[in-house]
C-alpha cells in the first residue's frame, strides 16, 4: 500500500484559504520557542476540522503549491541516545535532523532540545546533503552543551544517519485565540518512513496534525477538540522507529503504535 495524499474535501478545504507568504508567515508566527501538539487524524475526518476553522487562517503557498514536499534525516548515536532520551522521558534531551525543502530548495540541519514546561526549542543552519561536516558537529556539540546534555562533544562526533521520513506539508498561519497571539499549524500527509537498512513503512490513511502555539492552545487546537481528536504522544523519530524496529522499548508511543500504526507494515524498498 502507497501513502495517500488528502481527500478531496479537504483539498478543496485548503483552496479556499487566502494564501500566505514564507516572509509573512515566519513575522507573524515564528515561534521557534513553542508548544508543539501532534494529532493522527483519519485523512477523511481532516476537511470538517479545517471547515470549522475562524475566519484569517491562511495557508502558506509557495510558487503556487500548498502542500509541499520534504524529507528529514534524523541522526543517533549508535547507542540511539536521542530515542532513549525520548522514550524513557529524560528530562534533558535532543533531536537531530537534516531537513530538506524538496520542491522550493535547501537543506537545513535542526538541532532540538527539550526544556521545561514542554516546550521546544530549536536553532537551525544550512547544510548540504544529509551528511553532518566538522561544522555541523561543532554545531550540534554547542547547542547540546548549552541545552545541558551530558557528553555533547562525543555523542555530537558519533552521530550517524539512522531514519528518514517523506511527508507533503501545508503549513497553516492561524488568527488569535484565546492566547492572543497568531499560531501556525501544519498538515502532513503522504506520510513514510525508510529505516537505515531499506524498509518502508507507509500510513496511508492518516494525517499527522501539528499545532505549534504559545503555553495555551491555539484555534486549531480547539477546532480539533470539538471534533473530538485529541493529541495522543507521538512523534515522527520515535514512534517511526518503534514501529519499524519493535524490539526496541516503545511503551509511551503504545496508543499511536497499537491504533493507527498497526494498519500498516513494514516492507522493502521497492525496487
Amino acid at each position: 500500500m502507497t501513502a495517500a495524499g488528502p481527500t478531496r474535501a479537504t483539498a478543496r478545504a485548503i483552496a479556499r484559504l487566502q494564501p500566505v507568504d514564507l516572509d509573512e508567515l515566519n513575522a507573524e508566527a515564528e515561534l521557534q520557542t513553542r508548544v508543539d501538539r501532534k494529532y493522527i487524524v483519519p485523512r477523511t475526518a481532516l476537511a470538517s476540522v479545517l471547515a470549522d476553522l475562524p475566519a484569517g487562517a491562511r495557508v502558506l503557498e509557495i510558487d503556487g503549491e500548498r502542500a509541499l514536499r520534504y524529507a528529514s534525516q534524523y541522526f543517533d548515536t549508535p547507542s540511539l541516545d536521542s530515542y532513549f532520551g525520548a522514550a524513557r522521558g529524560h528530562r534533558r534531551r535532543f533531536k537531530v535532523r537534516a531537513r530538506t525543502y524538496v520542491d522550493s530548495g535547501g537543506s537545513f540541519l535542526e538541532v532540538k532540545t527539550r526544556g521545561g514546561r514542554s516546550a521546544t526549542v530549536k536553532a537551525r543552519v544550512p547544510v548540504h546533503g544529509d551528511t553532518l561536516d566538522d561544522d555541523a558537529v561543532a554545531y550540534a556539540t554547542d547547542l547540546l552543551a548549552d541545552a545541558g546534555i551530558p557528553d555533547a562533544p562525543h555523542l555530537a562526533a558519533t552521530l550517524e544517519p539512522v531514519l528518514v521520513t517523506q511527508y507533503r506539508r501545508a503549513t497553516l498561519l492561524l488568527p488569535a485565540g484565546f492566547s492572543g497571539d497568531s499560531s501556525r499549524g501544519t498538515i502532513d500527509t503522504e506520510l513514510t518512513w525508510i529505516s537505515h537498512d531499506g524498509r518502508v513503512l507507509d500510513l496511508p490513511e492518516f494525517v499527522i496534525v501539528e499545532t505549534k502555539s504559545g503555553q495555551r492552545a491555539g484555534v486549531l487546537d480547539r477546532a480539533l477538540w470539538r471534533h473530538g481528536h485529541r493529541p495522543p504522544t507521538v512523534s515522527k523519530y520515535g514512534t517511526g522507529m518503534a514501529a519499524l524496529h519493535p524490539e526496541l522499548p516503545a511503551h509511551k508511543w503504545h496508543r499511536a503504535l497499537s491504533h493507527e500504526f498497526a494498519t500498516a507494515a513494514p516492507h522493502p524498498v521497492a525496487a
